[in-house]
């Protein structure tokens, strides 16, 4: 290991040390350095916008720190006719030559745009330092102070337009005096006048028909604003006023052939088309209109337009709907790792997207999977099989009584029930699995914002099979009386009801999920007299059902600082609570830390609860579970070259117990005492970005481990590779 470190370290150095200016011709200089400081007042500037203004960048570094890629393409040789050559300049990246007329475009591109955010006296310089044959520029920007609005005034010649403003009340002005100056202000209010009108039957009028002019005063920081609405313009080069129109007549077609649309029902068409005979003309309804039918399965392209009655302020509206493949077909092998033991699973889908004519989904997937499990002793020559089926019909709409036709047109909506039959044999056991659920998921159009209701969601797991050897060792031995083990490894039902919430605008994510079972049962045990079991459980058909309570918190905010580096940090909590008819929650239920998506020093189920030590091998995947959950992770993402990112990482966070379980000493979580028992672990990770899907790499290192005391508390200090080092595989982001 000390030889591999040490070559690491050597290749590093030998990249670091080759000359960036190796290819850099005489006369020229290698753009080093590009930064820029804001100097004085500056309170509501929009740095962001200002630093996409730069137009010449250095050349990349890895985490904002070296630069690899220029270092390797500088080992290349001149002779391009060699492969190793060529393959280094492929990976690598060429010196950004400093262009002087870059610079000059960027500094007008900097007054301008400090100009449209108020700041009318602003001043930008570019500091160029040579040294060498490197530059580095930096640009200073002194804004100064920022200019406000003083008086407004509109002016409309249209008289029927100023009307249905009402730009006589000043409470209707998108603009208000005393706000501060900025052309997006004013470029947001000609939108704002523009899409009214839009909607309100104006089919020509566009945000170019109105103008302001600005006047400002000698030694004030104040403008006067005056809003101009231009009429429409007719013959001569007289105005007349806008034209408003109507729709005649909604027609649809079918996009491929052009005659009338055969592949979704009638009533289909009607609920998906907000454009309606005999109203005004509006471009909110043209938008939505094109959102309901972009987002059916049945849909592949839609088209709209308008066409003008001669002689007349009416539109025919024609909707041309093009129809998607029908069905398909798709097989996905996929490989296997569980615990070291190899495998492989294949399943088969078959997907219909238009099954009643109406672009319902139904799909159906068949699953099979097979392991060769190794190292079990007593048991039968056995491996693990699983075979699955699971079917899901989704309607694109709401589908419950009592809902106005008006709230289902206008929310985003689809409704799904499924059912899934999952059987596992096992050499200690076989399991089945029964679930149908019945779910509602929508969004809002116009915000970032998705809902999801799991109305009902009934579980059946039953154990039809143990092994005589592993019911003797772990469910009856008197030396080793594991509730949490034993509980699940018995019959059990599942009726529960969720919520779920989410919300991302690209700098920060939400999503929190509330969930819970047994209520019901709960209540009709009662009031029906359900029988007992021998722990006092109520039963339903000779089964305990469980009873529990579940909420889940994930936030996760994206700081992009550089234009290809983004820093992210990620909080999730959660906490689940079994009571009544439940004293432990089913394992599916129950939280796990480690892994590649939560604290990545750690392998899935290895961390946790609390400072719990795992002691027997086989069955520590149960007891290192929990009913609470908290992870921080803070992850800085560079692009590297070519497809390749990287990732430097800290991740820290544990699983609890809320209740003392004699299985799980140290698990239980204490306000005073659970800062002493979270792991933090460090790494980082390369990911391969094919676009469609991304393959992740991490090397996590243990820092601080509650399992130990003492000097083994702290493995950073004195890091042991073979305990402390853990590598994971995965697809997709962590978060």
């Amino acid at each position: 290991m000390l030889n591999k470190s040490y070559i690491c370290s050597l290749l590093v150095v030998v990249l670091c040390s080759c000359s960036g200016t190796k290819y850099v011709s005489d006369g020229e200089f290698l753009l080093d350095k590009v930064d820029m400081k804001v100097e004085g007042q500056g309170d509501g500037l929009n740095i962001g916008e200002l630093e996409s203004r730069i137009r010449q960048r250095g050349n990349s570094r890895w985490f904002s720190a070296v630069k690899i890629p220029l270092a390797t393409y500088s080992l290349s040789g001149r002779d391009t006719t060699k492969w190793i050559n060529r393959v280094l300049r492929s990976m690598g990246e060429p010196p950004v030559i400093y262009d002087s007329a870059a610079t000059e475009r960027t500094l007008r591109e900097l007054r301008s745009e400090l100009a449209n955010e108020g700041y009318l006296k602003s001043a930008v310089e570019a500091k160029v330092k040579v040294k060498h044959k490197k530059v580095d520029v930096s640009y200073v920007v002194t804004p100064g102070e920022p200019y406000y609005i003083n008086n407004v005034e509109y002016v409309v010649a249209d008289s029927a337009i100023s009307r249905l403003l009402c730009f006589e009340d000043s409470a209707n002005w998108g603009i208000k005096p005393r706000s501060r100056f900025s052309v997006e202000r004013l470029d947001a209010e000609r939108r704002r006048i523009a899409d009214i009108l839009g909607s309100r039957g104006f089919y020509k009028f566009n945000k170019d028909y109105i103008t302001f002019v600005a006047d400002t005063l000698p030694g004030q920081r104040t403008v006067d604003l005056t809003l101009v609405l231009r009429p429409y313009p007719a013959g001569g080069g007289a105005g007349v006023g806008h034209p408003q129109y109507r729709i005649r007549s909604v027609n649809f077609y079918d996009g491929t052939t052009g005659g009338s649309v055969t592949h979704l029902r009638r009533h289909v068409l009607r609920n998906n088309t907000f454009i309606e005979p005999g109203a005004y003309y509006s471009s909110r309804d043209l938008q939505k209109t094109y959102s309901h039918f972009g987002r059916l399965q049945a849909v592949k392209y839609t088209n709209i337009s308008f066409n003008e009655i001669p002689d007349s302020l009416l539109l025919d509206c024609n909707i041309q709907l093009s129809a998607n493949k029908p069905s398909t077909i798709s097989f996905q092998p996929e490989g296997t790792n569980t615990a070291g033991n190899l495998g492989a699973a294949a399943s088969l889908t078959y997907r219909n997207r238009n099954l009643f004519r109406g672009s319902e989904v139904f799909s159906v997937e068949l699953r099979g999977a097979f392991e060769a499990i190794r190292g079990l002793e007593g048991y039968n020559n056995e491996n693990f099989e699983e075979y699955s089926v699971e079917t899901s019909l989704t309607f694109p709409r709401f589908i419950a009584p009592f809902l106005s036709r008006n709230f289902v047109r206008r929310t985003t909506a689809t409704s799904e029930v499924s059912f899934l039959y999952d059987l596992q044999n096992r050499p200690e056991y076989h399991r089945r699995v029964l679930s149908v659920a019945w779910r509602y998921k929508w969004n809002d159009a116009n915000h970032h914002d998705r809902y999801q209701i799991d109305l009902i969601d009934l579980n059946y797991v039953f154990m039809p099979w143990i092994s005589d050897k592993f019911r003797q060792d772990y469910l009856e031995d008197e030396s080793s009386r594991n509730a949490i083990l034993r509980y699940n490894y018995e019959d059990l039902f599942i009726m529960r009801f969720g919520l779920g919430y989410s919300y991302n605008n690209g700098r920060y994510a939400i999503k929190a999920n509330v969930e819970t079972a047994g209520n019901v049962l709960g209540l009709g045990a009662k009031a029906f007299g359900f029988p007992k079991n021998g722990q006092g459980q109520y039963k339903l058909f000779n089964i305990a059902y469980a009873q529990y309570v579940k909420g889940d918190f994930d936030f996760t905010r994206y700081i992009q600082f550089a234009y290809d580096n983004t820093l992210v940090w990620h909080f999730r909590l959660g906490i689940a609570y079994p009571y009544g008819n439940s004293t432990i929650l089913p394992f599916e239920k129950r939280y796990f830390s480690g892994g590649a998506n939560s604290v990545r020093g750690w392998g899935v189920r290895e961390l946790g609860p609390g400072s719990y030590t795992g002691r027997d091998g086989n069955i520590d995947f149960i007891n290192q579970t929990g009913d609470m959950k908290l992870d921080i992770n803070m992850e800085y993402r560079a692009h590297l070259f070519w497809k390749l990112n990287g990732a430097l990482f800290v991740d820290a966070g544990n699983i609890w117990t809320l209740r003392d379980y004699d299985d799980q000493p140290g698990g239980q979580f204490s306000f005073g005492s659970f800062w002493k028992q979270i792991a933090v672990a460090y790494g980082f990770g390369l990911r391969l970005n094919f676009d469609y899907f991304i393959l992740r790499f991490d090397f996590g290192m243990k820092a601080i481990n509650p399992a130990f005391e003492g000097r083994d508390h702290y493995p950073i200090i004195r890091p042991d590779l073979g305990r402390d080092f853990t590598f994971h595989f995965a697809v997709g982001l962590p978060f």
